[in-house]
C-alpha cells in the first residue's frame, strides 16, 4: 500500500442508496449507479449523489482515479423517460433551458469537462441515451461482451442533447454517428470498439471490474501530475486550435504544478538512480 494512501481517513459526502462508493486499491475510487430494478435509470437524487461525490473527489488529493459501473444487468438506461412524461403533461418541461444550465450534463457526467482525474467506465451491461453520454465522457471504456449500446431518443421523441452529439461525431466520424444518431438502433460492444470507436476494451463480463482496476493501477504506476496534465491538454484540444491549446496547457495551473512540484524530482531522480519512483499526491490547486 501506498505510503500516501489512507483510505479510512477519506470521508466522502453523504448520499443515497442509489449510489454506492468504495476504494478498492490505492487511489481509486469505485463509484455504482445503484438501481438495478430501474436498470440504473437516472433520478435526481442520484444525479445530486453523483455531483457531489465527484465533487469532493476532485477536491480529495489522495484519490487520482474513478471507476464508473452499474449494479446488476445494466451500466445505465438512461433519463427516467416516465417521469419526463410528466413533465411535459403537466407544463412543467424546461429542456431547453436545463440543458443550457446544466454545467456537467446527465448524470453531473456527460459534460464534465473541469476535472484532469481520469474516468473509467466499467460497462458491466446494456447502457442506452444518457448511459451512452456518461461513457462518451469517460477517458477509458471496458466493456463486457454483452454489453450494449444505443441511443434511442429519436424512436422517442426526444433528443441526445447532453454533449453525445459533437462527442461521437469527433470520435466515430460524421457518418457513424449519424448511423448511431440518426436510426437509433442498438450496436454490440464488439461494434462500439471497432466501428464506433468509442470502447477501449471487450472483455468477459466478469472481467469487466478486474480490468478496470488494473487499468487504474497501470494509471497510478506513473506521475499523478503527469497523469492528469495530460489529460487536460486533452480536454483543452477539444476547445482550442492546435497552437492555442498548446499555448494554454503550458501556462496553466495543472502545468505549473506539474513543472513546481515534488513528483517532477522524483521521477527524474529515480530514472537516474534506476529505481521505482515514489509518487506523492498532487497539491491542491
Amino acid at each position: 500500500m501506498s505510503s500516501n494512501w489512507h483510505p479510512l481517513a477519506l470521508h466522502p459526502p453523504s448520499h443515497s442508496e442509489e449510489l454506492k462508493i468504495s476504494f478498492p486499491q490505492d487511489h481509486v475510487m469505485l463509484m455504482t449507479l445503484n438501481r438495478p430494478r430501474h436498470l440504473n435509470a437516472m433520478t435526481p437524487q442520484l444525479t445530486t449523489g453523483i455531483a457531489d461525490i465527484l465533487n469532493w473527489f476532485d477536491d480529495e488529493p489522495s484519490l487520482w482515479v474513478v471507476i464508473v459501473t452499474g449494479e446488476g444487468r445494466a451500466f445505465c438506461a438512461g433519463a427516467d423517460l416516465k417521469a419526463w412524461l410528466h413533465n411535459q403533461s403537466s407544463g412543467t418541461a424546461n429542456e431547453q433551458e436545463n440543458v443550457a444550465s446544466s454545467v456537467h450534463g446527465f448524470a453531473s457526467i456527460s459534460r464534465r469537462h473541469t476535472s484532469c482525474k481520469p474516468m473509467i467506465a466499467a460497462v458491466n451491461g446494456s447502457a442506452y441515451g444518457g448511459g451512452v453520454e456518461m461513457i462518451l465522457n469517460c477517458d477509458v471504456v471496458i466493456a463486457s461482451e454483452d454489453a450494449v449500446f444505443a441511443l434511442p431518443e429519436v424512436k422517442r421523441g426526444v433528443l441526445a442533447a447532453q454533449g453525445v452529439i459533437p462527442r461521437l461525431g469527433r470520435v466515430a466520424g460524421h457518418q457513424l454517428a449519424s448511423e448511431m444518431l440518426l436510426l437509433g438502433n442498438t450496436i454490440t460492444a464488439a461494434q462500439a470498439r471497432d466501428r464506433f470507436r468509442f470502447v477501449n476494451l471487450v472483455v468477459e463480463n466478469s472481467a469487466v471490474l478486474p480490468t478496470a482496476l488494473d487499468i487504474a493501477r497501470q494509471m497510478n504506476m506513473n506521475s499523478p501530475d503527469s497523469v492528469q496534465s495530460s489529460k487536460e491538454g486533452l480536454i483543452l484540444s477539444q476547445k482550442h486550435h492546435f497552437e492555442e491549446a498548446v499555448q494554454t496547457h503550458s501556462m496553466s495551473l495543472v502545468s505549473k504544478r506539474l513543472y513546481h512540484g515534488a513528483n517532477i524530482k522524483e521521477g527524474l531522480a529515480a530514472f537516474s538512480e534506476r529505481r521505482k519512483p515514489r509518487w506523492s499526491n498532487p497539491a491542491k490547486l
